[in-house]
């Protein structure tokens, strides 16, 4: 089995949504663009991969969004050193109805007080949801590891939540440590590494905005 040396995850650049959010009133979350802000973001993340890579070949799997896809090409990899697929697994969060701003409001102060893996939006996924299509995303990733071939490098361009349940699939992360974790800035990055005694370990950690509370012991 050819596992790669290193998985790295990115968050896309700031989104017209991050910067104002009634732009979901009139556009589909899919179909956002970067702003000038995401687009720096993504190419001072760039220069870092590059080096980072430093010529090896590399697998990259994108979010369906434009979002990701504007930052990956704004990342500036050298094409003839990756592989590109499309990933929908690895699509954001879907939130539902965001016609109604007042409504997504109020359903994002539901979501905070219920807990952002168990509540589902209306017409929309959980957290959950959302960690169950990036488990059967994770075992596709497995499988195309015993390919001989397959490059030392992996890239994830995705989104935050969908980060951090990577993540919590990966190193098994209760739900209790999943929901004291904050999302990454857009445009920043988590690596997996991959040691000497075959595991992978976190490059940084997520940051904490308060202590984990679990049930039991196995949290």
């Amino acid at each position: 089995m050819a596992r790669p040396q290193r998985i790295v995850l990115v968050r896309h650049g700031e989104s017209e949504g991050n910067a104002d959010d009634t732009v979901y009133e009139r556009e589909p979350d899919h179909a956002l663009r970067l702003t000038a802000r995401g687009l720096g973001q993504a190419r001072e993340t760039g220069v870092q991969l590059r080096e980072l890579f430093d010529g090896e070949r590399v697998s990259v799997y994108v979010s369906p969004y434009r979002r990701t896809h504007e930052t990956f090409r704004s990342l500036g990899l050298d094409l003839e050193n990756v592989r590109v697929r499309e990933e929908p697994r690895l699509r954001e969060q879907d939130w539902g109805n965001w016609q109604d701003r007042d409504d997504v409001r109020l359903q994002k102060a539901y979501r905070d007080a219920y807990g952002h893996f168990f509540y589902r939006f209306a017409q929309g996924e959980s957290g959950a949801d959302v960690y169950d299509r990036v488990g059967a995303f994770l075992e596709s990733l497995y499988r195309s590891f015993e390919d001989p071939g397959h490059p030392q490098n992996v890239l994830l361009v995705t989104h935050g939540l969908t980060m951090r349940l990577f993540c919590m699939r990966w190193f098994h992360w209760s739900v209790a440590e999943f929901e004291s974790l904050s999302n990454p800035g857009n445009g920043e990055t988590r690596t997996l590494i991959l040691g000497a005694d075959g595991r992978y370990t976190l490059d940084r950690p997520f940051e904490r905005w308060r202590t984990p509370e679990p049930y039991g012991i196995t949290g």
